[in-house]
Parts: structure tokens; C-alpha cells; sequence
């Protein structure tokens, strides 16, 4: 007798927006793309849900009451918690670098086209399963270890330096590329794919986080400015 391949589960979408015509809408639009998807009204149901039965990727409303979705998204930000895909009614520049900056993995402005919203959670999710997928063996740099299968960064005193999705996925990109320049556009490419609106500015938010969290007093600068180029990983890591 043939064994019988269980199908894997769809991804599980959790939709957190106070406006109910918008939660019931981008349910059925993921449903029809062949997600699970579920709702919740406000932070707090969001965590019950979450609970309760998880979720692979939140859909996060930035304005809401009580807690607003930029708390939450940083509360939330750090090894474990669902990717967050942000949607605001805030469209410019500066509301899309806070987003980014307080942990968000992708920013999306409302009103959103529904099938480039679909498209932007499949490109995140598979970013995440890139890096669950990678090679187990650690890094090292400079003191730090980097488990790319963990997706953990770890100091030279052996504390775990939590990273957002773009900081691991930025830090992936300079340690399989070190002591070379590489430019913004190429850090686009490495990092984020070029499938979701990343743009110049929210590259240089997402390096100069990362470099704080790298930096040891009286220890060496390990990614560096090259000023009209772009950016050198200045150390060499190894096994």
C-alpha cells in the first residue's frame, strides 16, 4: 500500500485592525489565496489569539485604540514572535522608517491593494523559511557568534542579542560578504529581496540599528561607512 503525504498546513494569517469591514475583507482575501486566516479587533484579543493557536504572520493595524500597533509591534519584536507585516493610514517616509525600525518586517500604506498585500506576506514568509533553512553552523565574528539556523546572535559575554527579521536578514548578508563594499542597492538585493517597498533610507535605519547592537567599547568598527558607496563588513568571520 502507498503511503499517503499529508499536505502541509497553510500558513496561519492573523488580520489585527479595529474596523471590522476591513478585518472581514483581507480574511476572505486571504482564504481565497489559500491561507488560514483569522482576527482580531484590538492588541489584547490579538494576544489572546495568539494564545490560543498562533500565528505564522500578523497583519498589524497601526492605529488603533488602547495600545496602537507600534507598541505592540515592539513589544513583540525579537526571536519568536510571527514576521509583522505594518498597515497605516501614514504613508510617508518617516512613518515607514519607525515602522521598520521598531521591528516590523514589511510596511504597507492603506488603503492597500489586496493582492500585493498577499504577495508581500508570501515574500516574508519565505524569507523566514530561507532562514529556518540554512546551514546550522555558527559564525563568528569579532567576539560574536551568528547561528544563521537559529537566527541568534550571540556577544562575547554569551548574552543573545535579540534581532529583528531585517537585522538578521542584514547581518546574513555582510558575514557571507565580508571586506567588500557593498552598496545600498545591493544590500536591497541581499537582504530584502527587492519584493517588498524597502527603499535607501530604511537600509541605512536597519544598518545603524544593528551597528549599535555590535558595538563593544574599545573594540574595533565592524561594519564601517564608506561615504558615496555604501557599507564594509570590516571584519573576516569564521567557522
Amino acid at each position: 500500500m502507498l503511503a499517503v503525504t499529508e499536505a502541509p498546513a497553510a500558513p496561519h494569517v492573523l488580520i489585527v485592525d479595529d474596523d471590522p469591514d476591513i478585518r472581514e475583507g483581507l480574511v476572505e482575501v486571504f482564504q481565497r489565496a489559500g491561507f488560514m486566516a483569522s482576527s482580531a479587533g484590538d492588541v489584547p484579543s490579538m494576544e489572546k489569539s495568539l494564545a490560543a493557536k498562533g500565528a505564522d504572520l500578523i497583519v498589524l493595524d497601526l492605529m488603533m485604540p488602547g495600545e496602537d500597533g507600534l507598541s505592540a509591534c515592539k513589544r513583540l519584536s525579537g526571536k519568536g514572535r510571527p514576521p509583522i507585516i505594518m498597515l497605516s493610514a501614514l504613508g510617508d517616509d518617516a512613518d515607514r522608517i519607525v515602522g521598520l525600525e521598531i521591528g516590523a518586517d514589511d510596511y504597507m500604506a492603506k488603503p492597500c491593494n489586496p493582492r500585493e498585500l498577499v504577495a508581500r506576506a508570501k515574500a516574508v514568509l519565505r524569507r523566514g523559511r530561507d532562514g529556518e533553512t540554512a546551514s546550522a553552523d555558527a559564525v563568528r565574528f569579532a567576539g560574536f557568534r551568528l547561528d544563521v539556523a537559529r537566527r541568534e546572535l550571540v556577544d562575547p559575554d554569551d548574552v543573545v542579542i535579540p534581532l529583528s527579521a531585517g537585522e538578521f536578514r542584514l547581518l546574513r548578508a555582510f558575514v557571507e560578504r565580508p571586506q567588500r563594499v557593498l552598496s545600498r542597492e545591493q544590500l536591497l538585493d541581499y537582504a530584502f529581496d527587492n519584493d517588498s517597498d524597502v527603499f535607501d533610507r530604511a537600509v541605512d535605519v536597519q544598518v545603524s540599528r544593528l551597528r549599535r547592537k555590535l558595538e563593544r567599547p574599545g573594540s574595533i568598527e565592524i561594519i564601517r561607512t564608506v561615504r558615496g558607496e555604501g557599507y564594509l563588513f570590516a571584519v573576516k568571520p569564521s567557522a
